[in-house]
């Protein structure tokens, strides 16, 4: 199973963009969790199918309506544990 571990910065967080990730990642069978860091960022852990991923990574570079994304870090990795949906942290 591939996972996809991504952080993203501009104006992420106070945006819905958790439950937005949420939102995109069950649509594509992903699962995993999203969670805002201190630091003013989201990060995103998926797991699932190559085009679940890539649909997911793509949406993570524009997020919700009120979102301003400056930069998504993101890389494949390997499972570190089993994730039974897709949850917010």
């Amino acid at each position: 199973m591939q996972c996809l571990h991504a952080l993203v910065s501009g104006r992420v967080q106070g945006v819905w963009f958790r439950q937005s990730t949420l939102e995109v990642a069950q649509a594509n069978g992903l699962t995993g969790w999203v969670r805002n860091l201190d630091d003013g960022r989201v990060e995103v852990m998926a797991c699932g199918k190559e085009p679940g991923l890539m649909q997911l990574e793509s949406w993570l570079t524009i997020g919700p309506e009120l979102a301003t994304v400056a930069e998504v870090k993101g890389a494949r990795v390997e499972a570190t544990e089993e994730y039974s949906g897709f949850v917010i942290r």
